[in-house]
């Protein structure tokens, strides 16, 4: 198995595109934010209202990105929730036989921590990922042509 191959656009940002590897048949959907579905919780919903906007203006979110946007989101309520439901109960459970052992709650925040870790990568918002692609915002904002991030 192969390097995970990667979209045009991606390869443009990061200033390792070749012509002689171009995928001429690629689509290339237009930057929009889509309708988050009416399934998150809050906490999922309240990330995607944060993060849509970065994403645009980072030109890297279309339609065609709502499932892994919308997987995203629900995995970061998950672990939100996970996360406050630690802070009441503490890190510690008790058995039924009086045994102390981690709390379960722990192991649903590490899952969904993992799992996001993936998504986030996948949409450059990691410091490694996003080290990795370049959208000329940083030169634009030097030259006093665009207003600073959120």
């Amino acid at each position: 198995m192969g390097r995970k191959a990667l979209p045009t656009n991606l390869k443009l940002l990061k200033g390792t595109m070749r012509t002689g590897r171009l995928n001429l048949d690629e689509p290339t959907p237009d930057v929009e934010v889509p309708e988050p579905p009416a399934f998150l919780a809050a906490e999922a919903l309240e990330e995607w209202r944060r993060i849509t906007p970065l994403l645009v203006k980072l030109g890297i979110i279309s339609q065609i990105d709502r499932t892994a946007l919308a997987a995203y989101c629900q995995t970061y309520g998950r672990w939100a929730q996970a996360e406050a439901a630690i802070i009441k109960a503490g890190l510690l459970s008790k058995t039924i036989n009086g045994n102390i052992i981690q709390s379960p709650l722990l192991g649903i925040a590490n899952r969904a921590m993992e799992i996001m870790r993936s998504y986030l990568a996948e949409f450059g918002m990691t410091p490694a990922s996003r080290y990795k692609i370049s959208t000329g915002i940083g030169r634009e904002r030097e030259h006093g042509q665009i207003g600073k991030w959120a």
